[in-house]
Parts: C-alpha cells; structure tokens; sequence
C-alpha cells in the first residue's frame, strides 16, 4: 500500500509537524486511540501484543485522540523525542539487509546506541533540519569501541544504585562544556583529529556547522570515560579529600580529583582547567558528593544527588545549536553570535573586570568626608583606577572576539574607532591584560 492510502484508513487529528524552514520532520511520530490500534494490527496480520513491543508508541493515549468519537479508528501527529526519548536515524544498510528495502528509517535511540559497528556509521539525531543521517566513524575505531565499553559502565552504575541514563546524561554534559572550550586549547589534538576524520577528512570549509554535526561522536569515548571515573569510588575519595575532608577548605587549582581525570581522558594539563571551570556540571558533581561525606544535605533532593543535571547544565542539543548558527548566519551583528563567539572562561573574565569597575564606581559615592582637597584626589584616584579596569573589560571582549573569528570591521564599529586605532590599542595592551 502507498503511505497516502494507508493513512486514510484513521481519521487524523491533526497535521504532521514540520522544520521551521519548511519540510516534514523525520522524527514525527504517530499515536493511534484504541479502534485505531485494532485497525493497525488487522492490516498487518499480527496481535497488539507484538507491536506494543515494536513500536515504543503503542498504547500511549493522547488527549486529541480521547476527544473523538468511539469505535472510530483515529491517529494524531506528534514529535517523537516528545512521545518516547531520543530519535536518530537507523542505517540503511542493516534496515536494507533485514528487509531487502532501501530506504530511510528512524528508531529510538540514546545517545550510547548510536555506532553501528558491522557499518562503521554513527547515527545521527532525526530532530534536526541537516540532510546527513550518519558519521563514517571507521577511521576512529575508538568510538566503537567506547560503545562497547559503556555496556560494563552502565551495567556497574545499576550495581551502584545509579540510573543509566542519568549518568550519561552528567557526563554528557561535562564533556559537551570541555567541547565548548577545546577550540581555544592548544594542548587539545584528539578532538581536531576525530573531527576532520568524520568530515570526511576536512571539516575547516565549514567548521562551525561540522562542531555542531559531529560534536556527539567526537566526544563519546571521552562521555564513557568521565562516566566510569565518576562511578569509581577512589575519583569520590580524591574530591573528598581535596575538599579538606574533616576541615573544610575551598577546592584547589591542583587538585588531585581533577588531576586524575584529566589522566584518565588521556590529557594531563586538563586537570586545572577543568578544576579552575567553576559553576558547571563537574563542581556540581564534585559539591555533591563532598555534601553527602560531610552529612550536611537536607532531605533526598538535587543538593546530595550526585546525579541531578541542572537545566542550565543540560548540553544543547544539534538541532537547538543549528537553529542558533542559522540565525547568527542571517544576523553577523546580534548579541547572540558574540555570546556564541566568545569561549566561556573569557567571558568569565570579562564579566569579572566589568563587576570589579562596578565596585569601584560605588566606592566613589563613600568618598565624601574630610578636607576638600583630600576627596577630590581620592575621586580622581578611584575614577583613574575605575577607568582602567572598564578599559580592560573593553579590550578583553574586543580581542576575545577576534581570536574566535569575529569579523574585524564589527569589532571595529562596535568600539567606535577605526581598524588601525583598535589593534594599536589591543597591541599596546597585551602585557596588561595577563
């Protein structure tokens, strides 16, 4: 039967979703009421109790769907990510050797089931607008196997009392920040190397969308890594200890625990970066666990749940991340792009400067007692020093800018001067920005 006379055979609630840009989703997914279920399993000449093990869908109710007339055979259109978790494509090739059709298909499917190891594909997410639905990943054979690996992690995490599921998702998002930071690391070789690979050899013609692309299986075998070392109890007994133990004390810059992840990711100068990376997923991991030694966490909850992934934590999806490139491509000049453009721990630092001219504005204000002279040199003092720290802000953000590939001339007409006078100044400044 062709599609379009199958599918009027149920009354449809609604119409099938759509990409932004226009298009059909792959990821669109179909719920069936009751007579609908029965009608489905009658024209493939089986039970219902053989599709509700195939099809992840079957049985979930909807309210369209229970809105309508009974007895009347009824379907709804739903994204799928939204009815049964993650959506990627299959492989064509192993769909075309079961079923001796050529053709698309789309499955369930998390993120530690996405390498197809007889065909060396990766499989991407179906929720995005991008016409590719793999990753040659027979050139890094280490992303096969990290696949194979995580089974004994995600078997040692059930042992341990920790959903699956949830701690990929934790160390998901660690090594989606470290991604998001890598592109200004010099040490960093592994990364570049894996990337140009899956690009099909290249991917600096298009570099921005190719880190988007292929960020989620560049990275597995490090995801699979930071979930086996946050399972170890020895890593927990390391943020122990580097946290004082019985005398508190803040987290060091040298920490062991960072230490020896970084080891274990096969990057030993990546300890300090991750240790010095504050607010992000791995602190809030590390806080956790050294909250739960201490005793002082309150009723079961998020503050003594090694594995609760704060929303702001969550790593953005391909999908998300292609909407925002598309946009910033329609709109070079928005505060989005120079937000996107910028690496964090830059723009930690500027945010810094910033706050610290700020407190010394305020200190201006206090300044208004004793001889007239005195306060006016402790004005000019305080404006002097207030001035060069929003100077430092502004150079920060201007050269930060820059080294991640913002056009000159918008740097340029953002400071309000001329090329040549903004990278004098940046020039002259190099040695005061440290």
């Amino acid at each position: 039967m062709e599609a379009k006379a199958l599918r009027s055979s149920w009354h449809w609630r609604n119409y099938p979703p759509g990409q932004d840009g226009g298009g059909a989703r792959a990821d669109a997914e179909v719920l069936l009421n009751a007579a609908g279920r029965q009608l489905l399993a009658g024209l493939c000449g089986v039970t219902e109790d053989v599709l509700a093990r195939a099809l992840p869908s079957w049985g979930q109710e909807d309210a369209k769907l229970s809105a309508g007339k009974n007895g009347v055979p009824a379907a709804a259109w739903r994204i799928g990510g939204t009815v049964a978790g993650p959506v990627a494509f299959g492989c064509r090739l192993c769909a075309a050797r079961r079923t001796g059709t050529a053709g698309r298909v789309v499955r369930y499917a998390p993120r530690w089931q996405r390498v197809c190891v007889r065909h060396g594909h990766w499989l991407l997410d179906a929720d995005a607008d991008q016409p590719l639905e793999h990753l040659d990943v027979r050139g890094v054979p280490e992303v096969v196997a990290a696949q194979r690996r995580w089974a004994g992690v995600a078997r040692r995490a059930a042992r341990a009392g920790a959903e699956p599921d949830r701690m990929f998702a934790l160390a998901h998002a660690v090594v989606a920040r470290w991604w998001e930071q890598a592109l200004h690391w010099e040490s960093e070789t592994i990364w570049p190397r894996r990337l140009h690979q899956v690009a099909g050899g290249n991917a600096g013609g298009d570099l921005a969308r190719w880190r988007i692309v292929g960020r989620d299986a560049v990275v597995f075998p490090e995801v699979v890594a930071v979930a086996d070392a946050l399972l170890d109890p020895a890593m927990a007994e390391l943020a122990w200890r580097d946290s004082g133990a019985g005398r508190p004390r803040a987290l060091p810059a040298d920490g062991a625990f960072c230490r020896r992840l970084g080891e274990r990711m096969g990057r030993p100068w990546l300890g300090p970066l991750a240790a010095t990376d504050y607010g992000g997923p791995l602190t809030s991991w590390m806080g956790s666990v050294i909250r739960i030694r201490r005793g002082v966490g309150g009723p079961p909850g998020y503050d003594n749940d090694p594995w609760w992934l704060r929303r702001e934590h969550q790593s953005a999806t391909m999908a998300g991340q292609l909407r925002v490139l598309g946009k910033e491509k329609r709109a070079p000049g928005s505060g989005r792009m120079w937000r996107a453009a910028v690496p964090a721990e830059q723009r930690t630092l500027i945010t810094r400067a910033i706050e610290s001219a700020e407190e010394q504005l305020l200190q201006l204000r206090r300044v208004q007692i004793g001889p007239t002279a005195d306060v006016a040199q402790q004005l000019l003092r305080n404006l002097r020093h207030s001035a060069a720290l929003i100077d430092n802000a502004w150079k920060r953000t201007a050269l930060a800018a820059l080294n991640a590939g913002m056009p000159l001339d918008e740097v340029t007409q953002w400071a309000g001067m001329s090329a040549d006078t903004l990278m004098n100044l940046l020039t002259a400044g190099q040695d005061d920005r440290g």
